[in-house]
């Protein structure tokens, strides 16, 4: 064994170079193992080649990696980093590699305990050679002077955003949305994780509802809770018609509508009052299934006789409409469009509509509708998914032909005309905002269900596509809203019978791109914009800098990287609505004044309905009851439409009163109270004096709890460093002039 080690030393010293044996053992570093037993197969490099890309020395030139641990002479390698001479810089240019993009996420070389040795900004520690991380990448780019003007744009922002932590996103749910959404990303040079991540991410994009992920505490989700159900045919149909009943000019946009199979009698009797009234009134109907989809099971009608009452309607609730029959056509042909609405806030009320949608044309010349072409779906349904399996669907890469088009197209040519485009723009986004007015009120109860207040969680937005149809008036027809509208940017094409590939499609690509990614750029973690609608403008960066700020990022931002990568993307094809014109729909957002009572008093956070109690709570705070109207009368209201409701809608997992139901209830309080008021004004009156009863209670509860307070501060013979009691004569009461006005109202109005 001696003897063995004896000639162990001896080889090692022979391959020494001249020089002290062991200087500056302080800085000794251990040498892989793979270095000291060479190449696989035991053999040996050439000299010039590398050990895992290390560069081996020549006959004549000074070893850079001694395996007693001698330190490197300037020039050489230790673990593939090279240490530069006297003189030589560290930079890419003198021998270093360029930064990539998220260079910052990828593994480093542990050390003994495992944690990264690589501090912020140090050079790499991989061998010289092609690093695993390049390998995934691909192969490396060109050196700068073989690279095109538009590569060394794209790598100049690249470059100077390594101050900036990357945006993640958790493509993992996406669907059909995936080739759209990774195109955004990668326009954006953000990181996506398509297989999902362990640790958070800043946006998760959801393919369906904002429970396809489960324990979601952060980041943004592309989804609210309860749209699907909001947006359905028979509860979008219900919060409109409620609107309409306070409402009625403001929300004729919407046809009349009827939910089968509950009113069917009085679908019956009221189309028979009408055609009793005006004899050469012919009218149609569409019936569409409630949970229906793609064109599934619609169809029309010219008598409601001839609804299908054999067990379809009965087992599958639908609504059935007044069928637009006069549209306006283009080239013979009826069609509708496809507007992309972005709802970016619940509270703040955040709406934008995309400036650009899409024009879906039926595929057979257009008729008024008669006993004869009734079934003709592709004459009267313009649903991309049934006339694409027309044999007259034309799939065409220009925006102004074929059978699917880009709504710019469609207004250019109607202002060709002499239509006045501004005034159907405007009616389109006054008709969106009213349409999200009515839908607020019951999203904000399921939102403070899945997301209680105070609670972490995650902040919602979401992308709706609305239907609609132009009258030939130019008048716009709401058809329906669609809380999962198509983002596919391809379609599929025959190739032989049973052979299909999917094809790119021009058109989507132009429209449902941007739409996605200016959805991303507006709700973009890192980025707070004053102007939301506005591009950064190029004149001005230094302005635009101070606006970009990093929201609860440890990394610093980059300001001249944002302003490159902004610059350097399209305008912004979203176009703020509201707040921007909210002073012209306010007046609007009663029903949403009524879910704040409604939450208020649900008891329990998390829950959906109120309970016996909580209503009674509700009458009892806001002083409702009377002589005439006691406590035993308020449960048999609650009682009466609570039964009623519970018995139309299909979700029977929580017992109590639904918001619909507390709506009819409330509003039939304020008939009570103010009968000689339009409806309107009846349901705001009584919205004024229960917040002036509840502002009063509040007032009354603090009051309370600082005079306990202040009894409490002198026998405590003193207060801590930094506690400072407020007297109960200082303490600011809670909308005291608001309040006082209020009442000072209602004691007129009952005077």
């Amino acid at each position: 064994m001696n003897a063995h080690f004896e000639r162990a030393i001896r080889g090692l010293k022979a391959r020494e170079p001249p020089g002290p044996p062991f200087p500056e053992r302080a800085k000794c570093r251990s040498v892989p193992m793979e270095v000291q037993r060479g190449q696989p197969g035991g053999q040996a490099p050439a000299t010039g080649e590398g050990l895992r890309g290390q560069k081996v020395p020549a006959a004549g030139e000074p070893q850079g990696l001694h395996p007693g641990g001698q330190t490197p002479a300037p020039g050489g390698v230790v673990l593939g980093k090279k240490i530069p001479a006297p003189g030589e810089g560290q930079s890419a240019g003198s021998g270093g590699q360029a930064p990539r993009l998220g260079e910052e996420d990828s593994e480093h070389l542990p050390s003994g305990d495992g944690t990264p040795q690589r501090s912020p900004g140090a050079p790499s520690t991989q061998p010289v050679g092609t690093p695993l991380s390049e390998k995934r990448r691909g192969p490396r780019a060109p050196p700068p002077h073989r690279r095109g003007p538009g590569q060394r744009k794209e790598e100049t922002a690249r470059g100077s955003r390594r101050g900036r932590r990357t945006v993640t996103v958790d493509s993992s749910k996406a669907k059909t949305s995936l080739e759209a959404l990774r195109t955004s990303i990668k326009d954006l040079c953000w990181r996506e994780f398509a297989l999902g991540r362990r640790q958070p991410c800043d946006i998760y994009w959801h393919g369906v509802s904002f429970h396809d992920s489960d324990n979601i505490c952060s980041g943004q989700v592309n989804k609210f809770p309860g749209m699907i159900e909001m947006v359905r045919k028979i509860t979008l149909s219900r919060a409109v018609r409620t609107m309409q009943e306070l409402f009625p000019e403001e929300y004729n946009f919407y046809p009349r509508s009827w939910i089968l199979p509950e009113e069917y009698h009085l679908f019956v009797a009221q189309v028979s009052m009408v055609k009793d009234k005006d004899l050469s009134w012919r009218p149609t109907f569409i019936v569409k299934p409630d949970g229906g989809s793609q064109g599934d099971g619609i169809y029309l009608i010219k008598d409601p006789a001839d609804i299908r009452m054999m067990g379809s309607i009965q087992s599958r609730p639908s609504v059935v409409q007044e069928y637009i029959s006069k549209p306006l056509l283009i080239d013979k042909l009826k069609f509708d469009i496809r507007l992309y609405v972005l709802l970016k806030s619940l509270e703040p009320l955040e709406i934008y509509i995309a400036k650009d949608g899409l024009s879906r044309f039926c595929t057979e010349p257009y008729q008024e509708p008669n006993h004869k072409n009734l079934h003709h779906v592709f004459m009267h349904l313009t649903n991309y998914s049934l006339n694409v399996h027309s044999g007259n669907f034309i799939h065409s890469d220009n925006a102004h032909t074929g059978s699917k088009r880009t709504l710019s197209s469609i207004l250019y040519r109607l202002s060709s005309k002499g239509v006045d485009i501004k005034k159907v723009w405007s009616d389109i986004i006054s008709l969106v905002i009213k349409t999200v007015i009515a839908l607020i009120p019951e999203l904000k109860v399921y939102y403070q269900s899945d997301i209680p207040p105070g609670k972490p969680g995650p902040t919602c937005f979401q992308i709706l596509g609305f239907d609609v149809l132009l009258m030939k008036n130019l008048k716009p027809v709401l058809l329906e809203v669609n809380a999962n509208p198509s983002m596919r940017i391809e379609h599929e094409q025959e190739l032989a019978p049973g052979v299909f590939e999917s094809v790119p499609s021009l058109v989507d690509e132009e429209v449902k791109i941007a739409v996605i990614r200016d959805t991303l750029r507006l709700v973009d973690p890192l980025k707070r914009r004053i102007h939301h609608n506005q591009l950064i403008p190029p004149e001005k960066p230094l302005d635009v800098k101070k606006e970009i700020q990093p929201l609860g990022s440890p990394e610093k931002l980059d300001p001249d990287a944002a302003v490159i990568l902004e610059t350097s993307l399209p305008s912004l094809c979203l176009k703020q609505v509201f707040p921007k014109y909210a002073k012209q729909f306010t007046y609007l957002r009663v029903v949403e004044r009524v879910a704040s009572l409604f939450i208020r008093f649900l008891g329990i956070k998390g829950m959906k309905k109120m309970g016996p109690t909580g209503f009674r709570m509700f009458i009892r705070n806001c002083n409702l009851t009377n002589s005439n109207f006691s406590m035993a009368s308020v449960d048999i209201l609650y009682i009466d439409i609570t039964r009623r409701w519970n018995s139309l809608v299909l979700d029977q997992r929580e017992s109590g009163m639904c918001l619909q139901a507390f709506v009819e209830a409330f509003i039939y309080l304020a008939h009570r109270k103010f009968k000689t008021l339009p409806v309107h004004e009846q349901v705001e009156s009584l919205i004024e004096v229960c917040e002036y009863h509840l502002e009063s209670l509040d007032e009354k509860r603090l009051l309370c709890t600082r005079a306990v307070t202040d009894r409490r501060a002198p026998l405590s013979g003193g207060q801590p460093d930094g506690l400072h009691v407020v007297p109960s004569s200082h303490v600011p009461l809670l909308n005291r002039t608001s309040a006082a006005n209020k009442l000072a109202d209602y004691r007129t109005l009952h005077s």
